[in-house]
């Protein structure tokens, strides 16, 4: 494990290591999410064969003339295509930034959901676009990969707070998730930014859990933290990006940080380079009441949300139009 503000947590011996074993990773998880609200995480099995297949068929869409692309527009967690200046991030901690510069296919839960008005809010069906048939299939295989590993992640995390193991999962019987693949594409696609433009804008996600993979690059993530301020994010090819959103930060009663973050822009000196992430937003069952934690593990009482009523204002905020 690293000495850095963002530590790499190996989970094999966090699954199938001793006491002391798991005890250590705990440690270091709780004292890593207090300062930055980032981990890298190695040893999820996810293969990395998948994850390239996905970014291979995302490019062929994402490569597609706007007329074609323009068919499966979808608004701010929806389902399809959020084309140039859909979202402006920034938004969400009331920065007034210019829209990000990126393109992104949104997918998220499906499964159908008993009440009929929270079905059809946050269990449509996904829009999967025919130019690209292989999509569906590998998106589907990484999706059910990210459940588990989500899973596993809220059992370590309800350990590493000194709670019951299942603290966070019990609130996962149908829960919702999205999945954004974001493409930053290169000056030649998206012209010059503009002043205080970013491919994503300064901002904290929404959720619980956020797994991040994602690409290095010079116009890369970059995570902040008060002591160094904006730093540019460790990467390892290996390893997921994971991070605290503000769900789980509210839930922590602050003693995990929501972690901040942005993208940086196409830099100047590879004004070409492109980048594609894959994120998948952990979230919780419609109707969960998120609750702060009490002192001494809380350091601050929230006022109780409703998990989707907050989801769904946060989304609205960072709409761009």
């Amino acid at each position: 494990m690293s000495e850095t503000p963002v530590p790499t947590i190996d989970l094999g011996p966090w699954l199938h290591g001793g006491p002391e074993d798991r005890a250590g990773i705990a440690r270091t998880v709780d004292e890593a999410l207090r300062r930055a609200g980032f981990l890298l995480v190695t040893g999820h099995g996810v293969d990395p064969g998948l994850r390239a297949g996905i970014r291979r068929a995302a490019r062929e869409f994402f490569l597609l003339p706007a007329g074609v692309k323009r068919a499966y527009e979808a608004k701010v967690g929806g389902r399809g295509w959020l084309g140039p200046g859909a979202e402006a991030n920034g938004y969400a901690e009331g920065t007034e930034t210019p829209p990000d510069l990126k393109e992104s296919l949104t997918f998220a839960t499906d499964e159908p959901f008993a009440d009929p008005v929270v079905n059809a809010e946050w269990y449509a069906p996904n829009v999967w676009p025919a130019e690209t048939p292989a999509l569906r299939t590998l998106c589907e295989e990484y999706l059910a990969a990210m459940a588990a590993l989500e899973r596993q992640l809220l059992g370590l995390l309800g350990e590493a707070l000194g709670l019951e193991p299942d603290f966070f999962s019990r609130h996962m019987e149908h829960p919702t998730y999205g999945f954004n693949i974001n493409w930053y594409p290169g000056t030649e696609t998206i012209g010059q930014p503009l002043p205080g433009q970013f491919r994503i804008g300064p901002h904290t996600d929404f959720g619980t859990v956020t797994i991040l993979d994602r690409q290095a690059g010079k116009g890369g993530l970059q995570v902040f933290t008060d002591d160094g301020g904006w730093q540019d994010a460790p990467f390892a090819a290996d390893a997921f990006t994971v991070n605290i959103g503000d769900l789980m930060a509210r839930w922590t009663g602050d003693r995990w940080r929501s972690g901040r973050h942005r993208v940086l822009p196409p830099p100047a000196d590879a004004p070409a380079e492109e980048l594609m992430s894959l994120v998948y937003f952990g979230e919780c069952t419609p109707g969960t009441r998120v609750e702060s934690v009490p002192a001494p593990v809380g350091r601050v009482a929230y006022e109780p949300v409703d998990s989707h009523v907050y989801l769904r204002q946060k989304l609205d905020s960072i709409t761009v139009g």
